[in-house]
């Protein structure tokens, strides 16, 4: 699990059974359940760099040489006790097992003194053997301590009689870090160095036993024994922890797990495959490693590149000159990666690109280079750029000389170059193969891009650029090019037409890196401003735009759009950002020009933080829910959003009926009695039902009952008020039956009236007029004839109404016929014309 973020990085941490305590700077804090925070202590006004629980209290250290006992649970200072740094500078501290009360303080001086805590008084000194104490460590055995110098010396020493038992001595500098070996009955002492490598010393025999050389790259910085088991954990400050098991002859260990990220900070991050899991990170350390989104028990470091892998081993990894130059390049691709390589890199100031295998995990088989540079490797000329085919077959390389240069992944041949010798005059800022292995694109720094074919070789085009780019990015399955220019300004490129279809400006320091988002609508960018960009390329405008504390090197977006991964200046991890369009309303509008972006702190492990940021960003506030008028203009047609179901069928309402109808009514089956009756008699014989002579009808004449309808209601308020949007709102949340029952109640024989007719027929044209429900006033005027025809025909003012009606029908249709034409026309001619 991961605890919340401290403000400063925690330089001491030491843990009880209960809680772990980690101090920045001069306050120290207690978290428990490795989570949350629950006790600060704050007393020091130096930085603390010593710490001991110690019961129900906690010792710290500062390196002013005052040293602060605090009581855990009420947070105050039990005992302070202020060194003399001339006589006694603490530089070591240890609570001796079974000695109530009691600490071993060492010194830099190289004297060691036993103090009672509880009553705050010095029981002994110990001479010491006038060397600097550098760590002290419990012994198994009661009584005795083992104290590290800086000498290289190990003092194993019994501090109840002051007597020295064993005495061993390392070449590596100061001892850093002792742990004794409790398992399986071996007496058994590792010691660290600063070098990385770690001793291992019997204590029986009192000689060294074995050398775990290079166990880490930089000093060892904390070493434990995992008791009564045969492991060692270690770490460093290669950024590495390393669990060490010992089951092998010799009694030297070798790795069972680790956890390790980069020594230096990464130079260059990309999404390795279309899952998203792994990103492939290239460090100024010269190591070339893969880290999981997923877990990281899937990280897996692809080593460091080297000119000659088995020299190298011999030679070890401090004195190892076979090493390569960082990384600065690389490209990758999954396709045919189980046959043979499907990485390649090109490094700092070198000529010669490196292939890496990532099955395998290690340094690839071949070093591709021009052929007229492999007798000699010149300083001057080294490979700038790098892509790789979608079919992970070729390696496209470019120079600094211009050059251009194709090889065989599975063979490592070189298969040509582009251009009579060099495919630019200058060096080569960028290099890119389509997805279809048709062109290969070219960026020199003389202010040109050119198209080649792939397999040919040949020039197709040439353009050029307003500035000099400093890199390109191709987007393969849209055909986009994104083009990073010395002036700090981006254009985007359509390979197809070959022309600049985008330009942003905004950037005010040199663009370091630059990802699209899966689909190709966004272009996220970093620059030494310190800003991370994106832009709508479908929209040409920038959307998001915030400022992060050290400025992105590389960026690189997930291929399942869910997180974009950024590297930064000095800084050895890795970090996500979660695309936050996939699972919330963002709004996408442009931002405007005098926007200022927000400092955001990098995402951390800490998930109060996570809450904070998303809540600060203000334009999610402002995101107003577009609500679509009933009619976009008064001159257009515009129907109704009902479904078909509710006005296509109204004229063929008694057809359904008569195909819905049963052919029988439904009989309600007879109970039958408990006990069925029987007639008297030698044979039993059960009495026949009695048959029902009913002829009573149970229909109800409701003529008598009939009441004014809500739509009826209406529609008469509406001959005096003129407004029929309440009857018209009533009427299209009815179904087709119900339409049908009202209209049929408007005519004077189903207890209506000639005046409310009339003001139907005044809502259609109201209808008709304003444009709006067009289908609607269609059908409900269909109906209507078809059910009041008789009647129409023999009511002046009615047939005066309908005439109005026809007008006003016949006039829209033309209009709608002539539009209908005229699509009709162009559609035809777009399907026979030859364009």
């Amino acid at each position: 699990s991961t605890g919340n973020t401290l403000p400063q990085d925690i330089t001491c941490l030491a843990a009880d059974r209960m809680l772990i305590f980690a101090s920045y700077d001069n306050i120290l804090h207690a978290f428990a359940r490795n989570k949350e925070v629950v006790h600060t202590y704050e007393g020091h006004k130096a930085r603390i760099h010593l710490l001991q629980p110690f019961g129900d209290h906690v010792i710290s250290v500062d390196v002013d040489n005052v040293l602060i006992v605090w009581t855990i649970q009420s947070e105050e200072e039990y005992l302070q006790i202020d060194f003399d740094k001339s006589t006694f500078a603490v530089s070591a501290l240890l609570h001796p097992s079974t000695y109530l009360n009691k600490i071993l303080l060492g010194s830099e001086q190289g004297t060691l003194q036993l103090w009672n805590i509880r009553s705050n008084k010095l029981l002994y000194s110990f001479p010491g053997w006038g060397l600097a104490v550098t760590t002290l460590e419990q012994a198994p055995a009661v009584d005795v301590v083992a104290v590290g110098l800086a000498s290289g010396h190990i003092i194993v020493h019994n501090i109840k009689f002051d007597e020295t038992l064993m005495k061993f001595q390392q070449d590596w500098g100061p001892i850093t870090a002792i742990s004794f070996r409790t398992a399986d009955g071996h007496p058994v002492m590792a010691a660290g160095s600063p070098v990385g490598h770690i001793a291992l010393w019997d204590l029986e025999e009192k000689k060294l036993m074995c050398q775990m050389q290079d166990a880490h790259s930089t000093a060892i910085a904390g070493m434990t024994f995992v008791p009564g088991e045969p492991l060692l954990i270690t770490n460093g400050a290669d950024n590495a922890l390393r669990v060490w098991i010992f089951d092998g002859p010799g009694g030297t260990g070798r790795v069972l797990r680790s956890r390790m990220g980069h020594s230096a900070p990464p130079t260059k991050i990309r999404y390795h495959g279309q899952n998203g899991e792994q990103i492939l990170s290239a460090g100024q350390d010269g190591t070339l490693q893969s880290f999981s989104t997923v877990h990281e028990k899937f990280n897996k470091s692809l080593g460091r590149g080297s000119i000659n892998k088995k020299k190298s081993k011999k030679k070890g990894l401090k004195l190892d000159t076979m090493a390569l130059p960082p990384i600065t390049a690389f490209a990758s691709e999954v396709a045919h990666q189980s046959d043979w390589d499907g990485i390649v890199a090109c490094h700092q100031g070198y000529i010669t690109c490196t292939t890496w295998n990532y099955q395998k995990t290690s340094m690839g088989a071949h070093k591709l280079r021009p052929e007229e540079f492999s007798k000699y490797k010149p300083i001057d000329i080294y490979a700038t750029a790098v892509d790789i085919t979608s079919c992970g077959n070729f390696a496209v390389i470019g120079m600094s000389t211009g050059q251009v240069d194709v090889y065989n992944m599975q063979s490592g041949i070189h298969r040509g170059h582009y251009g009579k010798e060099t495919a630019h005059e200058g060096a080569i800022r960028g290099v890119a193969v389509d997805g279809l292995n048709q062109l290969v694109i070219t960026a020199g720094s003389e202010g040109l891009i050119k198209f080649w074919k792939f397999k040919m070789k040949d020039l197709v085009y040439s353009t050029e650029l307003s500035s000099p780019p400093s890199g390109i990015l191709l987007h393969r399955d849209s055909g986009i090019l994104g083009i990073a220019f010395d002036d700090f300004t981006i254009s985007v490129l359509d390979i197809e037409t070959r022309k600049i279809v985008r330009t942003f400006s905004g950037h005010h320091g040199r663009i370091n890196d630059m990802t699209f988002s899966p689909d190709g609508r966004w272009l996220i960018t970093s620059s030494m401003d310190c800003s991370i960009k994106t832009w709508d390329l479908p929209s040409g405008c920038l959307i998001d735009c915030f400022l992060v504390d050290s400025a992105a090197v590389s960026l690189t977006m997930s291929p399942t759009g869910d997180f974009l991964a950024s590297a930064h200046v000095d800084d050895l991890g890795i970090y996500l950002w979660s695309n936050r369009s996939l699972y919330s309303l963002v709004s996408l509008r442009p931002l405007p020009a005098d926007y200022e972006p927000s400092l955001v702190t990098l995402p951390s492990t800490c998930p109060m933080q996570d809450v904070d940021v998303s809540g600060d960003e203000e334009p999610c506030d402002e995101i107003i829910e577009y609500v679509s008028p009933e009619q976009l203009g008064e001159q257009l047609v515009t129907l109704s959003l009902l479904p078909e179901s509710r006005w296509k069928n109204l004229l063929n309402l008694d057809i359904i009926k008569k195909k819905n109808k049963p052919r029988e009514p439904p009989k309600v089956p007879k109970s039958a009695p408990f006990f069925i009756p029987t007639l008297p008699g030698l044979i039993p014989r059960y009495i026949p039902p009695e048959e029902e002579n009913d002829t009573q009808s149970k229909v109800v004449n409701l003529g008598i009952l009939a009441q004014k309808s809500d739509f009826y209601i209406h529609l008469e308020e509406a001959l005096s008020t003129n407004e029929y949007k309440a009857p018209l709102d009533l009427l299209k949340s009815l179904g087709p039956s119900n339409i049908e029952v009202e209209l049929r109640g408007l005519a004077p024989e189903g207890g209506g009236s000639m005046e409310v007719m009339l003001s139907f027929l005044r809502m259609i044209g109201m209808m008709l007029n304003k444009k709006y429900n067009f289908e609607l006033s269609q059908a409900y005027l269909a109906l209507f004839l078809k059910l009041h025809l008789k009647v129409l025909s023999s009511e002046p003012k009615l047939l005066e109404e309908l005439s109005k009606l026809s007008m006003q029908l016949e006039e829209t249709w033309i209009h709608l016929q002539g539009l209908f034409n005229q699509s009709l026309c162009v559609l035809t001619y777009m399907k026979s014309a030859l364009l």
